[in-house]
């Protein structure tokens, strides 16, 4: 191996490692607010990059309008209607008045119904990427509220891993949903800047440039989010103490969804910057999330600075394995995580869960 190689296979890793930090940093929080150790981070990605390729994919001109929607609109009116009728329940058991639910109901149905309208109205324009890429986001990061109401809210105090297993639960259903929304078939996307560079031995495309801005603007804002904003310090006291944030009026239900919200809302964008580097199949966000959870792992599941380094280790590990042992690059990525268990279990040894 000689240096311009090595150049390539670092600039390759620390790419796939700033998607991977992303990924840690939404685990960190999902896990830090909620306890939740939440598997199916990764169908987000596989959600967000197969949405854009549906939306730009070329559309015929008899194909009916329901059929030139991705199959994430139904999805994501089919998760609305269930959480509203979830309000109604609620609702009634708690015997509020009908203004009330009503308005409780309008709010779950108002975001899904109007980014749905969009779709069914910009789906067969023919719009710029950059159009439709926004229009996923919007698409896919309703999803972590939905799923967090739907799934685990009703088990917001059970153990780590009751929440575990519900986890795996939601994962399987989600990979499951992938597969009949989206097809076996896998997609590629189109690079959202073409422009390469060259830096000595190894060129630089533009998409790398992308995924490096992009990745630290996010860790930046999240960074000024949870420093300077009411919200995200209320994040950040639930994540070091739920029973004090709630006596101090702090909701842990509404913690819960913005958690889920934002890692939505990051694996979304990971994927569309992901899904130009490589084919996105509908169960590819298991192994992709798997990857960021491994970085999570590094950290302990608690710090974000450690969850970035822990993230470019593995991409560069990855990476620089494919190259030694391509057979073996996932089984060098995933046995990483023994010695840092190991560590882990002899530096902060703890009692069963009460």
């Amino acid at each position: 191996m000689d240096l311009s190689i090595a150049g390539i296979l670092a600039l390759d890793g620390l790419t796939n490692g700033a998607v991977y930090a992303l990924l840690a940093l939404a685990t960190v929080l999902v896990f830090a607010v909620t306890r939740v150790i939440f598997i199916p981070q990764g169908e987000f990605v596989a959600f967000g990059a197969l949405t854009l390729a549906l939306l730009i994919a070329p559309k015929l001109p008899d194909t009916p309008w329901y059929k030139q929607v991705p199959g994430t609109v139904w999805f994501l009116l089919a998760l609305a209607v269930l959480a509203a009728l979830s309000d109604l329940a609620n609702g009634m058991r708690h015997k509020h008045g009908a203004a009330r639910i009503a308005r409780t109901m309008g709010r779950t149905l108002a975001v899904p119904v109007i980014v749905s309208l969009v779709t069914f109205w910009a789906a067969p324009r023919g719009l710029p990427v950059a159009a439709y890429a926004l229009l996923t986001l919007a698409l896919v990061t309703p999803f972590g509220n939905l799923i967090y109401r739907l799934a685990y809210e009703s088990l917001a105090d059970a153990s780590v891993l009751v929440l575990l297993i519900v986890s795996v639960g939601v994962h399987f259903a989600l990979v499951g949903l992938g597969l009949f929304f989206f097809g076996a078939e896998g997609f590629r996307n189109p690079s959202f800047w073409d422009q390469r560079f060259s830096a000595g031995p190894v060129n630089v495309p533009g998409q790398t440039i992308i995924i490096f801005v992009a990745s630290i603007a996010l860790i930046v804002l999240l960074y000024l989010y949870f420093e300077r904003t009411l919200s995200g310090k209320a994040l950040r006291a639930t994540a070091v103490n739920r029973a004090g944030a709630r006596l101090m009026g702090i909701s842990s239900s509404g913690a819960g969804r913005l958690a889920f919200t934002m890692a939505a809302l990051i694996g979304a964008l990971s994927g569309l910057l992901i899904g130009p580097t490589t084919t996105v199949f509908y169960d590819s966000g298991f192994l992709i999330g798997l990857k960021g959870f491994v970085a999570a792992v590094f950290a302990g599941l608690s710090s974000y600075p450690l969850a970035l380094v822990g993230a470019l280790a593995v991409g560069l590990l990855e990476s620089f394995g494919s190259f030694w042992a391509s057979a073996f690059k996932e089984v060098i990525v995933f046995s990483a995580i023994l010695p840092v268990l190991l560590w882990r279990s002899y530096a902060d040894p703890h009692g069963e869960e009460h």
